[in-house]
């Protein structure tokens, strides 16, 4: 049973395709973990513009496997781009982001056998 992630969202546009609910968490388990390098990476260098380039790009696959406290995350850290805030308090919201991204690609691999 999926914990970190819902896939309600894939089975309803697709009329239940397994299939394209496999190509959906692939597609996660390789673009992801590289744009969450990314961000890590664009907030370090208060890299504006990376940063929420990179967020903006995950930010439909996390609204499309369910993983509403992840996207919540992605929002703010999204928000804090546009605001050019302090680094250290979107440190704390990446961190959290990035562990609930760790524990859905654990998940994921587990229950897809991948």
């Amino acid at each position: 049973m999926a914990l970190q992630y819902n896939l309600a969202k894939v089975y309803e546009i697709s009329e239940n395709d397994t299939e394209f609910a496999l190509q959906i968490v692939t597609l996660f388990l390789e673009e992801v973990p590289e744009e969450m390098k990314s961000i890590k990476l664009a907030i370090e260098e208060k890299d504006y513009s990376r940063t929420y380039a990179a967020c903006h790009k995950i930010k439909p696959t996390l609204d499309l496997l369910g993983m509403d406290m992840s996207y919540e995350e992605n929002l703010q850290i999204m928000s804090w781009t546009k605001t050019e805030g302090k680094r250290k308090e979107i440190k704390e919201v990446y961190k959290s982001l990035k562990d609930r991204i760790d524990l859905a690609i654990k998940e994921i691999k587990k229950d897809f056998k991948l």
